[in-house]
């Protein structure tokens, strides 16, 4: 019987966080949600990552809201987000009884799988989102966030893949965030992962590079179960590879895939006139949809390489580009060698412009290095390089311990805080993650509602 692979739809979230800056409004998608309802994914990836934020930041919308309306357009298909383990959708650390709280809730809200993440690949920083996922009857989807170092050898990854089963993932993720895998790698440690834990594998990459095609092919040869792929009008450049092309290819190659022709056919033609929108308004940049192989020397992805560049333009400093992508690894190895993906890869990369502008390595260092330093994002993937940490933290000790043990619980006195402003746990776990844009968003929303109910008096 041919091998069956499936697929991972990524435009409701990932593709569009990475051509347009997640700044798809609900009501952009909303007339296509029956339809791909219908296609026959494995799961649509919709929620977590950067939607949050921008829901609350820009789309002026509920993020919890959004996930309501899209689960009650899609009830046939498996919904997907991203969390950041510890982090959840946020860039620092949160206590226990807020990562239980935010899983219980994805879950109760239509999450069906979860994919758990850490930046420095600690599991200690997955255990607690693990565990309230899998109490909350979802799947759990143990993540590596795959990069290329001295430390990250294969033997490391498949270590790391036994902890996550034992931890009590349903599947496993190769999360490749900067499209750095190429053919050979993707075969290779899709293969030894196959060996050593009987689990579905999901590989996610991105079109950066120009490498996901030919990675997917050799990962699917090696067995992997599921792809992550973009309907074609959000496809390539900084996203996934196109759906539809990779559905046609596997069936040629005799791969049974179970996706409706015809339905991803209808997506394609409604996304195209969506993507043109975004086109005209300047929100999609031809530099997005472009092959960058500068990730393959300086492990930058595409997403960390327009922050340098808008970081130096600030500074009057675009000429010291090449400077700063140099310093980037060099800062990388100082650190650890941790894996390129938020939060880390903006922290390094700061860190590397001011290295650069200041003439003088670490003459300044801001506070996220200092904090990770101090050992409050976990344990990195190599020893940080001793004289600069001990140049960075002076006679400061770093934590030997997991750093959220630290923290006291914060769900209940911000319960009692934003009594009579928060409407349900949903509206506190916004706050806690977003305290001023939940505050905005708050104050916006009441406003909007007394307007309407003024407006419908006067019309009766």
């Amino acid at each position: 019987m041919a091998q069956k692979v499936q697929f991972v739809e990524t435009v409701l979230r990932d593709a569009n966080q990475s051509l347009i800056a997640t700044r798809l409004p609900y009501d952009k998608f909303e007339p296509m949600l029956p339809t791909i309802d219908k296609v026959g994914y494995y799961a649509v990836e919709c929620w977590g990552g950067a939607t949050f934020d921008v829901c609350l930041r820009y789309l002026h919308e509920d993020p919890w809201e959004r996930l309501r309306k899209i689960r009650a357009k899609m009830p046939n298909t498996k919904l997907q987000m991203l969390l950041r383990g510890q982090n959840v959708l946020g860039y620092a650390h949160y206590p226990d009884d807020f990562v239980k709280l935010f899983v219980a809730k994805a879950v109760e809200n239509g999450i069906d799988v979860i994919r758990i993440f850490d930046a420095l690949n600690d599991v200690n920083n997955l255990k607690v989102a693990m565990e309230a996922t899998i109490k909350a009857g979802a799947i759990a989807s143990g993540t590596i966030s795959y990069t290329t170092s001295p430390v990250h050898t294969q033997a490391n990854y498949v270590k790391m893949v036994k902890e996550l089963k034992e931890m009590g993932a349903s599947t496993i993720c190769i999360k490749d965030m900067a499209g750095i895998m190429g053919p050979k790698e993707a075969y290779d440690l899709v293969s030894a992962i196959k060996d050593a834990v009987d689990l579905p594998i999901d590989l996610h990459t991105h079109s950066t590079t120009g490498l996901a095609f030919m990675t997917y092919l050799k990962a699917v040869e090696a067995g992997v179960d599921i792809i992550d792929t973009a309907i074609s009008p959000f496809s390539g450049g900084t996203s996934q590879p196109a759906t539809e092309t990779l559905a046609y290819a596997l069936r040629q190659l005799g791969y049974q895939v179970d996706l409706d022709d015809s339905l991803t056919k209808k997506m394609a033609d409604y996304f195209k006139t969506v993507r043109d929108d975004f086109i005209k308004d300047g929100t999609l940049m031809p530099k997005s949809m472009a092959t960058d192989t500068q990730c393959l020397t300086y492990q930058v992805p595409g997403g960390m390489l327009s922050n340098l560049l808008s970081q130096l333009k600030q500074m009057n400093a675009l000429d010291r580009f090449d400077e700063a992508l140099v310093e980037t690894p060099k800062v990388r190895k100082d650190m650890g060698y941790p894996p390129l993906v938020t939060p880390t890869s903006q922290m390094v990369g700061v860190q590397a412009v001011r290295n650069v502008l200041d003439g003088q390595r670490y003459k300044t260092v801001s506070k996220e290095i200092k904090a990770y330093c101090r050992g409050e994002y976990g344990r990195t993937p190599a020893p940080i390089d001793p004289e600069i940490q001990a140049k960075i933290l002076g006679d400061e000790k770093p934590l030997t311990g997991r750093y959220a043990d630290t923290l006291k619980p914060i769900v209940e006195e911000t319960r009692q805080k934003l009594a009579g402003v928060a409407r349900s746990d949903e509206d506190v776990l916004s706050y806690i993650a977003f305290p001023n844009l939940a505050e905005k968003f708050f104050a916006e929303r009441k406003e909007k509602e007394e307007n309407t109910a003024t407006y419908t008096i006067v019309e009766a």
